[in-house]
């Protein structure tokens, strides 16, 4: 008989990071069925009442909720324990922390204890921009985790640190790898002579992902947020980035990933990149230009490093059949890529991040022709964690999707590394699996991760395959395989 628990601590607060990490340690547990571990906003309470929690009566977005399903007493009193643990963990020595011990209290004081380095700033967007702020002024570098930032506070950031000599990164940014160290969603990847500038964090994922099959690495990579190339923005980090890679003598080549940027800050940014002492190639992802798996292959071929054949695990046959393309996706820019692939192969592509706006589609709104949605769209995150590590969102419009005999062929990324779901095979293969049986359509996979990633790349690529998807390293070769089904 399983057992469960739910309680709202009031006023208790852990960043999002943080939330997300311990929620996704205590599902590791085969004895716990279902946690969620974050803040009371309404769309936490709200997951909590899909996966058959009571609510706690009361409880609002400054509580700290805490819901646990486990097989039996004994797995929820030990899954309690670890979520307390976790959540009153504190650092081991006085590094860092004031004469009593006591841990810094706000960016300024802790800057002050440890000296300017990065600060990264994970804490609810309306927050974000306060703490930033304290770190620009403390003379830090600053990657910014936290999504739905205001533009207006973005720009005005990004001049500050400009003025200063120093780099933002984000907000919205969700990976980075600094000093051999991956910041936020990154993969277990090596050093090599390759710099990566990114407004897009799985962009600059699949690209060390990638680089990592051919067996090379980065020197850094730099994500500015994936609003940076944008008009309002006007490629503030980019340039800035670009400047920082350019001097660092780790870095023979410099690759800088977007979503379709505006056509004259990306001008400007040709001609800024035209003036640096370092090659630098641009993979700005968008129609009629190379996707990103081939644009890996030129910086490859321009650095005389060899181009491997991308793997591919093959699953049960699939057939072409007459029908309609759905693409549920984690990440936006993989998003982007399979659907500027879409729409050259099969014309038109609804979605809540459309190629032109006359396709938008709201976000979880059934869609009447090809379609694809980025799960992972400020718009889908507010309060919960992002589908790389919660996808029951996902899941759910899997099955939905399945279901429908109009759907010929499900389009899915997966992404490993560390930050990211523990086993999202786990949960991704049963229910492929179900759609398979259903009599549903074929199943088409890209999986972005490494050998070293602490999920396996192996082994969830194996089970993945043995549910019957069809599984491809490379993005744009999944979204190809996935539109030849299509008759």
């Amino acid at each position: 008989m399983t057992a469960e628990h739910i309680e709202s601590r009031p006023g208790a607060y852990a960043d999002s990071v943080t939330l997300m990490q311990i929620s996704a340690d205590v599902q590791r547990s085969d004895s716990v069925a279902a946690a969620l571990i974050g803040m009371a906003t309404e769309l936490n309470l709200g997951l909590a009442a899909a996966m058959g929690f009571q609510p706690p009566l009361g409880a609002g977005p400054n509580d700290l909720l805490i819901a646990i399903r486990a097989t039996d007493g004994s797995a929820l009193a030990q899954a309690k324990a670890a979520v307390d643990a976790a959540l009153t963990a504190r650092p081991v020595g006085s590094a860092g922390t004031g004469g009593g011990g006591q841990l810094p209290r706000t960016t300024a004081t802790a800057v002050r204890a440890s000296g300017p380095g990065l600060a990264l700033i994970s804490v609810p967007g309306r927050f974000a921009f306060a703490e930033a702020m304290d770190a620009l002024d403390a003379g830090c570098d600053v990657m910014i985790f936290s999504d739905n930032v205001p533009v207006e506070q973005e720009v005005l950031l990004k001049g500050v640190a400009t003025a200063r000599g120093l780099l933002v990164m984000g907000p919205d940014c969700g990976t980075a790898v600094v000093g051999g160290v991956g910041l936020g969603f990154a993969n277990a990847v090596a050093t090599g002579p390759i710099g990566l500038v990114a407004a897009s964090g799985t962009g600059a994922q699949h690209v060390l992902c990638l680089l990592d099959h051919a067996g090379t690495g980065v020197s850094a990579a730099l994500g500015v947020g994936g609003r940076d190339l944008s008009a309002d923005v006007g490629g503030r980090s980019a340039r800035a980035a670009l400047t920082a890679l350019d001097a660092d003598a780790g870095t023979d080549l410099i690759v800088v990933i977007s979503k379709p940027p505006d056509a004259a800050v990306a001008a400007d940014l040709r001609d800024f990149a035209a003036g640096l002492s370092t090659p630098v190639q641009f993979a700005f992802v968008g129609p009629g230009a190379p996707d990103l798996t081939a644009a890996t292959e030129t910086a490859l071929r321009a650095l005389d490093l060899p181009v491997p054949s991308w793997p591919v695990w093959h699953g049960k046959s699939a057939k072409q059949r007459g029908g309609l393309l759905r693409g549920l996706f984690a990440g936006g820019t993989l998003c982007d890529e399979a659907m500027v692939i879409a729409t050259d192969l099969l014309g038109p592509i609804q979605s809540n991040i459309p190629l032109s706006p006359e396709l938008r589609l709201a976000p979880l709104r059934t869609a009447t022709g090809h379609a694809m949605i980025d799960f992972g769209d400020d718009e889908l995150t507010v309060g919960r964690a992002h589908p790389m590590i919660d996808q029951s969102l996902r899941l759910e419009r899997l099955a939905a999707a399945a279901a429908d005999p109009s759907v010929a062929v499900l389009l899915l990324d997966v992404v490993l590394g560390h930050g990211a779901h523990p086993d999202p095979a786990a949960e991704l293969a049963p229910a492929i699996a179900a759609a398979r049986e259903r009599g549903g359509g074929a199943v088409v996979v890209s999986l972005l991760g490494t050998a070293a990633d602490p999920q396996g790349l192996e082994r969830q690529a194996t089970a993945l395959q043995a549910a019957g998807a069809q599984v491809f390293a490379s993005n744009a070769a999944a979204a190809r395989f996935a539109c030849g089904l299509i008759a």
